[in-house]
């Protein structure tokens, strides 16, 4: 069994070929500048996370990264925020932060993640079941939770949450890994449920399959570097107008 414990989703994806796309989804419209908005992105420490807030901070959006600790090294043009998502108490401490220098919130990425990949349930342990959970799926709720009031004050609030192929039921649901696979399921119908609760308040909030990523979660064997599998996570983080509650890979929407 290997345990990675990461602040990034990169973990082996079953959907190797990218999917296919259910329905048409209607062309986004994008900010090509992000200047003056503002932008959380958890697990900006390393790998996918870290290369996200690069990308926003490049279009010119104000980057508050979370992490856990304050040894971690950061570019410059970050504001580092000190953020375990499973405790709810540095949720709203990082909220808070925020709000007393920032008129609001524009874009949260909900990235942060940890896996314990390779036994079957019956033999997973279940200390690994609730970190796991803690991480994957309540902390993006948590997250959420304190999130959406200054989310909604602006133009156009709009989650990213960094899900997996392992997490789609279309998939065969077997290989081990349970309680990774299940987080991820539950983080997809986080998102359908965002859509469904605030969309008509201009929430934006869609889920996103990285690819497998070659990160400390991921991997040495995994194809694609991090700055690739932050690609379609930026890109949605973009959106002035276009569809939420959709699972995407590679800026096409695949099945849930």
């Amino acid at each position: 069994m290997t345990d990675r414990d990461a602040d990034a989703t990169a973990a082996p994806d079953a959907r190797a070929d990218g999917g296919t796309a259910p329905a048409n989804a209607p062309e986004p419209e994008l900010y090509d500048d992000l200047s003056g908005q503002v932008a959380l992105v958890t697990g900006a420490n390393r790998g996918i996370g870290r290369a996200i807030a690069s990308d926003l901070a490049e279009l010119g959006a104000t980057v508050y990264a979370g992490v856990r600790s304050v040894a971690y090294d950061l570019p410059d043009e970050f504001e580092r925020v000190l953020l375990d998502v499973s405790q709810e108490g540095d949720v709203q401490e990082a909220l808070n932060r925020i709000g007393e220098s920032e008129d609001g919130l524009d874009v949260l990425v909900n990235n942060a993640a940890v896996g314990h990949f390779g036994e079957p349930l019956h033999e997973e342990r279940t200390a690994h079941i609730d970190h796991t959970v803690s991480v994957n799926l309540r902390g993006p709720m948590l997250l959420c939770k304190y999130a959406i009031p200054p989310l909604l004050t602006t133009e156009t609030p709009r989650i990213v949450n960094v899900s997996s192929g392992m997490g789609a039921l279309g998939e065969g649901q077997s290989g081990g890994s349970p309680a990774y696979r299940v987080s991820k399921t539950g983080l997809n119908g986080l998102t359908r449920y965002l859509h469904g609760e605030y969309a008509d308040e201009g929430l934006i909030a869609n889920s996103v399959c990285p690819g497998w990523v070659h990160t400390e979660m991921g991997g040495a064997e995994a194809p694609r570097t991090p700055e690739r599998g932050a690609e379609t996570p930026t890109w949605l983080a973009r959106f002035r107008s276009g569809p939420g509650g959709r699972f995407w890979r590679d800026r096409e929407v695949i099945d849930w």
